[in-house]
């Protein structure tokens, strides 16, 4: 039996935060929407023009789609996805015989090391979500 704790059994934890200086927002801009994969709209703010050195992120997309649009068969190689669900679900399926559903408040991490996938709406209505792109290590890309 696993036991369950009360509040008033936590354990008491401390943390300390130092700022030494408050740092100064440098610049800020509006993410802007844009077309992807076959009738889906992203809106890109990490991976944009104005932030191409950010790694190991390499984008941060939000992202809307209403079958019958979405993200067909597309090859992926040397980075890993963390998908998060706000609206809606998405089918995840693989050439690797991987299949999945993610829904609102759902989250998916998946590697690609050189697969082929596709990421569809799995219902009526629009799917919405956050997808956060991180780069591999170049031993660990194949």
């Amino acid at each position: 039996m696993t036991p369950t704790w009360l509040p008033s059994q936590w354990p008491q934890i401390k943390a300390t935060y130092s700022v030494h200086k408050p740092r100064q927002v440098v610049r800020k801009f509006q993410a802007k929407p844009q077309h992807e994969g076959q009738g889906a709209v992203v809106r890109r703010s990490i991976g944009r023009f104005e932030l191409k050195y950010f790694d190991p992120f390499l984008v941060l997309d939000e992202f809307s789609v209403t079958a019958p649009a979405g993200f067909p068969d597309h090859p992926h190689r040397g980075f890993e996805t963390v998908t998060y669900m706000l609206e809606g679900g998405v089918t995840h399926e693989d050439f690797e015989g991987h299949k999945g559903t993610i829904k609102a408040g759902d989250l998916q991490w998946m590697t690609a090391r050189g697969i082929v996938h596709s990421e569809m709406p799995s219902g009526p209505g629009p799917a919405k979500g956050l997808q956060l792109w991180i780069n591999l290590s170049s031993n660990k890309k194949m």
